[in-house]
């Protein structure tokens, strides 16, 4: 064991103890995979995370850092808030002496590839990685549905959506409802999926995005009307259950976050900016702005502090 440097930062919050808790390990050098999986068990938070140098091939790119992010039961090849809040403590620690002064944009390597992440202010920003989606099979919803404690009627679209760590992202349309759900972790658990639920404030879901899930009506549906992008009071409500790796929720979740916006905005059933809020049922108030820029990357932005600085023997 050795004495390395450690952070301990709150994510997606401005107020210490409002957002979701991220362990950094600042030098990861010389553990095992085994020991890292080992201490994130220990930390029993959503994420633990560990900081090393750039693969040669990734240095080549421009890579600043690479990062290896663990739950405490499994290593994810990517995920929003470690993003941002490794970022957060690898500035924060003075490690970016090499950024020149003009250069407010930092390369992460992780499991998916290269990173970018981007600094707004007194926010961070990250590039959402390219997703991919399928339609999930009705039974299998409607099995979700049943651990949810969920009328499988009231799940207005349901998607696959992987742009890493894969979710099944289901859009309901009652918030109080959302907020009011109280899972069987253990069956979804058994069921071996995360999943992410949304509900969308003040967004005229027609039913044509059901239609549009429904094999019999896809040739007939019309798309989802657009939404008026001036209308920036547009939030969404958010909760992520994710039993399946050892978190029966999680408080806020950047690459849920990340996926839910590819998948709505290019469904035109959430506008190109808006922000998410999410942790509420768990006493906290993440706060997640998403836009879309004129290119179509879609970027996950959101403010850190960090409430632990100090050493862990590891």
């Amino acid at each position: 064991m050795k004495t390395r440097p450690f952070k301990q930062v709150d994510v997606f919050t401005d107020t210490p103890y409002l957002g979701n808790p991220l362990a950094v390990v600042l030098d990861g050098s010389d553990l095992s995979t085994e020991d890292m999986q080992h201490f994130a068990h220990w930390t029993n938070l959503s994420e633990t995370t560990f900081l090393l140098p750039p693969t040669p091939e990734a240095a080549a790119q421009g890579a600043h850092y690479r990062v290896r992010i663990f739950t405490p039961g499994a290593e994810l090849p990517f995920a929003g808030h470690p993003t941002l809040g490794s970022c957060h403590a690898w500035l924060e620690a003075g490690r970016s002496s090499g950024l020149l002064p003009d250069n407010d944009v930092v390369l992460q390597e992780c499991g998916v590839g290269l990173v970018r992440i981007r600094r707004e202010g007194k926010r961070l920003a990250f590039a959402a990685p390219p997703l991919t989606r399928s339609q999930p099979e009705v039974a299998l919803v409607n099995q979700v549905a049943a651990a949810l404690g969920l009328d499988a009627g009231s799940i207005l679209a349901s998607q696959w959506l992987d742009n890493g760590p894969l979710w099944l992202g289901l859009l309901i349309g009652s918030a109080e409802m959302l907020l009011a759900l109280e899972p069987n972790h253990l069956e979804l658990k058994n069921l071996g999926i995360k999943v992410g639920l949304a509900h969308i404030d003040k967004a005229p879901i027609a039913t044509n995005l059901v239609a549009r899930s429904n094999r019999e009506a896809r040739a007939f549906g019309a798309r989802p009307p657009a939404l008026d992008t001036t209308d920036n009071d547009t939030q969404m409500q958010v909760r992520a259950f994710a039993a399946a790796v050892g978190v029966n929720e999680d408080p806020v979740t950047g690459s849920l976050n990340a996926s839910l916006a590819q998948w709505l905005m290019a469904e035109g059933s959430a506008p190109p900016s808006y922000t998410a809020t999410q942790g509420t049922c768990l006493g906290r108030h993440g706060q997640v702005v998403l836009h879309q820029d004129p290119a179509g990357q879609v970027w996950v932005a959101g403010q850190s502090v960090s409430c632990v600085d100090g050493t862990v023997c590891l």
